[in-house]
């Protein structure tokens, strides 16, 4: 779409700000903008301002780094968790997809990414250090790997297996005798859910 096409400079700038994000394109875009203008100023407003707040204000859990609104996510702050079994999972939309499995009622730790020289990611980028230690300090008896099932993922699985190893802990993965696709998210509920009750012990995973 040219410069030419639009009679207004703002309506330009805000169908190139739509288009930078993921997934949507410059039609998208002005459909989404044309949308919002015949809204009230008020709704607008509103729309706006949830992301300037989001952005400003959100903080991340300091226990197992999910997105939250105070210091200690609702999550790690839930008494009826099991706060002996920790989930590691690589992104915040892991931890979304797993609890609407309804199936987990541990704790979470969020890597934040995965290994991957390719993209210069190394472990000191990640939350690793972090888990080691709150597993050491904590009352932890079982760490779950969930990690994507790629090369990446596999890597840093077994990196973060070779710094638990010596804390005498349980460490497993999900179970994944189902082909479920190498990100969490494509997997079915009820797929997930059963993967991660059946989980097994990391060192078996590959036998």
């Amino acid at each position: 779409m040219n410069h030419h096409q639009f009679s207004s400079s703002l309506l330009e700038n805000a169908v190139n700000e739509f288009a930078k994000l993921p997934g949507i394109g410059r039609k998208t875009a002005l459909r989404l903008v044309l949308h919002l203008l015949k809204q009230p100023e008020h709704e607008v407003e509103v729309f706006g301002n949830s992301f300037i707040h989001l952005r400003k204000k959100i903080i991340y859990c300091k226990e197992c780094y999910n997105i939250s609104d105070t210091e200690v996510c609702q999550i790690c702050g839930n008494p009826s968790r099991d706060h002996e079994t920790v989930c590691v999972v690589e992104n915040i939309k892991d931890v979304m997809t797993i609890e609407n499995t309804q199936q987990f009622r541990g704790l979470y730790h969020v890597l934040g990414g995965i290994i991957s020289p390719m993209d210069g990611i190394g472990p000191a980028d990640l939350e690793i250090e972090s888990l080691v230690q709150r597993v050491q300090k904590d009352e932890i008896k079982e760490v779950i790997l969930a990690l994507s099932t790629t090369m990446e993922g596999d890597t840093t699985n077994f990196y973060i297996f070779r710094k638990l190893s010596p804390l005498n802990i349980k460490i497993t993965t999900i179970a994944r005798g189902i082909a479920i696709g190498d990100e969490l998210e494509y997997a079915d509920e009820i797929t997930l859910g059963r993967s991660i009750m059946n989980r097994i012990e990391f060192t078996n995973s590959f036998k």
